[in-house]
């Protein structure tokens, strides 16, 4: 196997997400494992067609002639339009994203990275056009895929309870830590970005699937026990976050604070001065954010539900994401008993030496040539 088309449409979203992050980081991993791999790039159409980060230049990247509105559902219904002949000579291609599965031509070999079902399991948290297309989308992953790849065994078994695919197309390759350490000066970060201290953090997109206006429940009984800190959200508003909004408008005990989405370097500087991580997500395909707050040794409180035990093992302390007692009560165990934290703080760094991104993309690298070599 020498050549790979991988399609990157997420990294030219307003909000890339844990797609954008996937691509981001696997690409250059894949050139790392295997310097002979020659790696194409290609995406849909969009209004800026220049390349959103600076590292893609180093790839051939070949923009398609038609929008996403058009190709995904066209691609998912028919398996139409094929490729362009420059892209129609990767012996694998690669869809990075489950709602657009471009067609294999020939023999060549389709790749799918599935990355978790929260459309299937959470639908009215969704835009109805997204729902369908993700749904569509893994129909036809199923349907033409040769092999479909999850970043936690729990998504893989997701995907097997809801689906008729075919077990041995499954392939199970974890994420790792996708935020560099950095240097910065933290209070001098908070104080130019005025976040109160001491604080609580959250980090992901601000959008229910999180359990956020759980989260903040839980805070405010923490709060009104007299602990000092206030709770600290970093991240993008996403879908239906009017409720959260709400919530955050309430009277009550302690402090909220919104950041917005951060660059990488005031992100890994907020991380690293906080006292607690906490998140308490419904569903996760593999939850970034929590491999992130270990890989710094930042005592972390967790959903005891989806990927989340798989990803953090025994290094995180694991809540019942509806139970806004347990949540509080985490919460307030951590920032008050200071062995358990120094316990968590050196597991939690333990837990995510163990992921990397040269072995996600080795791991990768297997599949793809696991499936050109098959019939």
């Amino acid at each position: 196997m020498t050549s790979v088309a991988v399609h990157v449409d997420q990294l030219w979203f307003q909000t890339p997400g844990g797609i954008g992050t996937y691509v981001r980081h696997l690409v250059p991993a894949l050139v790392r494992c295997d310097p002979s791999l020659d790696v194409k790039l290609f995406h849909c159409r969009f209004p800026s067609g220049e390349p959103p980060e600076r590292w893609i230049r180093e790839f051939w990247v070949e923009e398609l002639p038609a929008s996403i509105k058009t190709l995904y559902p066209r691609w998912a219904l028919t398996g139409r339009p094929p490729l362009p002949p420059g892209l129609q000579s990767a012996d694998v291609v690669h869809a990075t994203n489950p709602a657009a599965i471009p067609p294999a031509e020939g023999r060549q070999r389709l790749v799918v990275t599935v990355h978790d079902l929260a459309f299937e399991l959470f639908p009215g948290m969704f835009e109805r056009t997204w729902r369908y297309l993700y749904k569509a989308g893994l129909r036809a992953a199923v349907k033409r895929a040769h092999a479909i790849i999850t970043p936690s065994r729990n998504t893989a078994e997701d995907v097997l309870s809801r689906t008729r695919v075919d077990p041995g197309r499954l392939h199970v390759v974890p994420l790792a830590p996708a935020l560099a350490p950095g240097t910065a000066d933290s209070e001098l970060v908070l104080s130019r970005l005025k976040v109160p201290q001491p604080y609580v953090l959250f980090v992901g997109t601000l959008e229910p699937r999180k359990n956020l206006v759980r989260l903040i429940r839980a805070y405010r009984r923490v709060a009104a026990t007299g602990l000092p800190h206030a709770l600290v959200l970093v991240g993008a508003l996403g879908w239906h976050h009017d409720a959260l909004m709400r919530e955050i408008a309430l009277s009550g005990p302690g402090e909220i604070a919104l950041t917005g989405p951060l660059p990488p370097e005031d992100l890994d500087a907020l991380y690293r001065a906080a006292d607690v991580f906490v998140y308490p997500s419904l569903y996760e395909g593999f939850g970034l954010p929590v491999i992130e707050a270990m890989a710094r040794g930042i005592p972390t409180v967790a959903s005891n539900t989806s990927s989340l035990p798989e990803v953090a093992g025994e290094a995180a302390l694991g809540v019942n994401p509806r139970s806004v007692r347990e949540i509080a009560q985490a919460i307030e165990t951590v920032l008050t008993d200071l062995d358990l934290a120094d316990r968590l703080s050196i597991a939690g760094r333990r837990r995510a030496e163990r992921f990397s991104w040269d072995e996600t993309a080795r791991m990768t690298l297997e599949v793809y040539e696991r499936v050109v070599g098959s019939p």
